[in-house]
């Protein structure tokens, strides 16, 4: 347990999970019916840019940062809903890319977004940050938090009393075994609820890791898998993040036609290099009908 993600708040990765949990969240307030969200690797919730682990490697400046100083008219309508919650935390009206402190990480920008009827419940294995997350929500009944194996809650916290909702599961991708674990979670919580919607983010360093990954999931049975991938620069240096993956399970309508309008602008904004970019393409297409 020794990653800490406040080294790492706000940049490219968190810009593109962030900004797609955002537009799912928008699309399930798209009915009445109240939903329940569960992150499964919650971190702390909020991350302060200022502080000495954000500040060491400056890794939110060429993430939110960089996007928040770019002309707002040109932004793609996708990220107001990610944008809206950033400057929100930050003070709303009179914000500015200069006045930038807090960073939501998931659990922050999906409170930030839900209604009075919805639940969140977040899980977070290392003792201080599940304390740390404890204390940010203390007083929300809203709100659920337990320090607990994100794996071991898919189990346990299955199907929400609600039917409705998202399963976020971003693991920190510590061990070698990770992508295994990250497929078999899934295809169990898939057996247990098979309506909820699942968003899995994962690294891309370089690319046999990944091929193994997706062919994992193409053989777990599951229908309507979409992958959205993001390349800040070419995946051909193990040792370095070069980009992020998004698995999405059960993804509402239009869905793919706006993750294929938002990667190729975030690329651009982002400076990605060459042999960079955005792709979305369906690993498991939604079955025909009678077949």
């Amino acid at each position: 347990m020794n990653y800490r993600h406040a080294y790492h708040a706000g940049n490219f990765a968190d810009v593109v999970k962030h900004a797609v949990l955002a537009l799912l969240i928008e699309r399930l307030k798209g009915k009445d019916a109240a939903f329940c969200v569960l992150d499964t690797h919650a971190g702390i919730g909020r991350y302060d840019l200022r502080s000495v682990p954000a500040q060491k490697t400056g890794e939110f400046r060429t993430g939110i940062l960089r996007l928040l100083e770019h002309e707002p008219r040109t932004l793609p309508s996708e990220l107001k809903p990610y944008l809206g919650a950033v400057r929100a935390l930050n003070g709303g009206t009179g914000f500015t890319a200069a006045s930038l402190r807090w960073y939501p990480g998931s659990p922050r920008l999906v409170r930030s977004l839900m209604r009075r009827q919805d639940r969140l419940h977040l899980l977070e294995l290392h003792p201080e940050d599940a304390l740390a997350l404890s204390e940010l929500f203390a007083k929300d009944p809203q709100v659920t938090v337990q320090q607990a194996d994100g794996y071991t809650g898919l189990k346990a916290l299955l199907p929400p009393a609600e039917r409705r909702g998202l399963v976020l599961i971003d693991p920190p991708f510590e061990k070698r075994d990770e992508f295994a674990k990250l497929s078999r979670g899934l295809r169990q919580a898939y057996r247990r609820w098979a309506t909820g919607q699942y968003l899995l983010w994962y690294p891309v360093k370089d690319r046999p890791p990944v091929e193994a990954f997706h062919q994992l999931l193409k053989e777990a049975g599951i229908p309507r898998i979409l992958m959205a991938e993001f390349l800040l620069r070419p995946d051909d240096d193990a040792e370095r993040l070069n980009g992020c993956g998004l698995i999405l399970v059960n993804p509402p309508w239009k869905t793919e036609a706006a993750l294929q309008a938002l990667l190729p602008s975030l690329a651009t904004i982002l400076g990605a290099e060459p042999g960079g970019g955005g792709r979305v393409e369906w690993l498991v297409p939604e079955p025909s009908p009678g077949g």
